[in-house]
């Protein structure tokens, strides 16, 4: 999975044995020979290890004992019992405690080489396992979704042609812009794109956890490790890493980054064995990292390490040509993920919208069709259904209608109502009692904007 060759360790006092066991795996595999537990474990401290084969009748702690260690230790190392003595018992009793196989010395050679090949497998498995089981809801069904507008058509030819190379990416941009999408999407479109790719957000991550996030830790390293943890690094060997907020990373973390970057290698927190890696980094910011460059906040050599192809993502206000498409898909998505069968957006409405700075950019967008749709209880979204802001900016910028302020003070008490009703959980009675008014006046009022009938539905539902 990562591209580097595995390591395997042969543990066994006998030095022909060791001999026997080893030679058959040079092709493949980086070979280690230990002849007792002692010397394995203190190797085990010096090298990453993928694959140990372990005598089980070892002098001093035994193979079975070793076997226990490696299992608290070391989750992904994998371990195969190797006895000279063919014993059913010891056989279920290596596989109970964890180890992948049970061979017996006089194995063939192919045999062996089997047997290692298959461990090796389960390894990457169980890494790519950890790696999916941590992005789970991280992008869910979200894409990358551009637009007609020629902005976006810039960026799309800039994705196309550095898609297919391995060279770092810095994608700048606000926030809510979708730098994370463009990310995946320039994995999907890379030669390795059945690889991992490992998003973090470092400005998400609190301070004290950011080392062993990125880095893994060694169990017993600090208060609170109690085993050895896989860091992002070692999670996108072979693939992609996706660092967003690059600039929110401390100065000397931005070391340790630069070194990953230019010698392919990490150590894990406690540690102090160099492991390879390899990776394709795509970095992502909103804050000007040249700024924070002469600020001091930002290693001068880091900017240029990352800086190697950078994409500029425009913020929704920059390409309004877009809105329209944006949000028919985003209608489109939330049609199915409710069961609704809204037919589209008024094309007053979408004017409206047109008209919004959208501070939030695409994530606000979305949000917003997302809300929307989920309120909506007819067959098309029109400008009724916009909050109170999006009416003020159309009345800013066309005076001359007068049924603006109107239409805006009735979408004003629509949502004003339909939010204390949310709060009260669509009690009437509460509800009235918490505005303040009587009852009779609350009906009157969701009669006549229409909410009576989306609360029946609401409560029935």
């Amino acid at each position: 999975m990562s591209g580097r060759r595995k390591t395997v360790l042969v543990i066994d006092a006998d030095d022909t044995a060791r001999e026997r066991v080893s030679v058959p795996l040079r092709r493949d595999y980086r070979v280690l020979r230990a002849a007792s537990a002692e010397s394995a474990l203190s190797a085990m401290e010096r090298e990453e290890i993928d694959v140990v084969l372990v005598e089980a009748l070892l002098p001093g702690l035994n193979g079975f004992e070793l076997l226990a260690v490696v299992r608290e230790n070391y989750p992904f190392m994998e371990a195969i019992l190797v006895s000279g003595v063919a014993d059913v018992e010891d056989a279920v009793r290596a596989i109970k405690m964890g180890a992948f196989h049970y061979l017996p010395k006089d194995a063939d050679p192919e045999a062996l080489r089997s047997v290692v090949a298959l461990a090796s497998e389960r390894q990457d498995a169980n890494r790519r396992l950890l790696t999916l089981q941590d992005q789970v809801g991280e992008a869910g069904e979200r894409e990358f979704v551009s637009g007609p507008s020629r902005a976006m058509r810039e960026v799309l030819d800039v994705v196309q042609k550095v898609a297919p190379l391995s060279a770092t990416v810095l994608i700048l941009g606000e926030s809510g812009t979708g730098k994370e999408l463009l990310a995946r999407r320039l994995h999907r479109e890379s030669a390795n794109t059945d690889a991992p790719f490992v998003a973090v957000n470092l400005a998400a991550i609190p301070r004290d956890l950011v080392e062993s996030t990125l880095f893994g830790h060694e169990k017993g390293s600090f208060t609170g490790a109690l085993q050895q943890r896989i860091g992002k690094f070692e999670l996108a060997s072979g693939g992609t890493l996706f660092l967003d907020e690059i600039g929110d990373l401390r100065l000397e973390l931005q070391a340790k980054l630069l070194r990953a970057i230019q010698e392919g290698e990490i150590e894990r927190v406690g540690g102090s064995k160099a492991i390879r890696t390899s990776f394709r980094l795509i970095a992502a910011t909103n804050v000007d990292l040249e700024r924070a460059v002469k600020a001091g906040t930002f290693r001068e050599d880091l900017f240029y390490r990352v800086n190697v192809i950078p994409m500029r993502l425009p913020p929704l206000r920059e390409r309004m040509d877009d809105l329209p498409a944006l949000a028919e898909f985003f209608l489109r998505r939330y049609n199915t993920r409710f069961r609704k069968n809204i037919e589209g957006i008024a094309e007053s409405t979408v004017r409206m919208l047109t008209h919004h700075r959208w501070p939030g950019n695409i994530r606000e967008l979305e949000n917003l069709i997302e809300r929307l749709v989920a309120t909506c209880e007819r067959e098309w979204i029109t400008d009724d259904d916009l909050p109170f802001e999006f009416h003020v900016a159309e009345l800013d910028l066309d005076k001359s209608d007068t049924g603006l302020l109107e239409r805006a003070m009735t979408t004003f008490e629509r949502n004003f109502l339909v939010r204390a009703l949310e709060r009260s959980r669509w009690n009437v009675t509460q509800t009235a009692r918490y505005l303040g008014v009587p009852l009779s006046t609350l009906k009157f009022k969701m009669d006549r904007l229409a909410i009576r009938e989306l609360a029946r539905r609401i409560k029935g539902a």
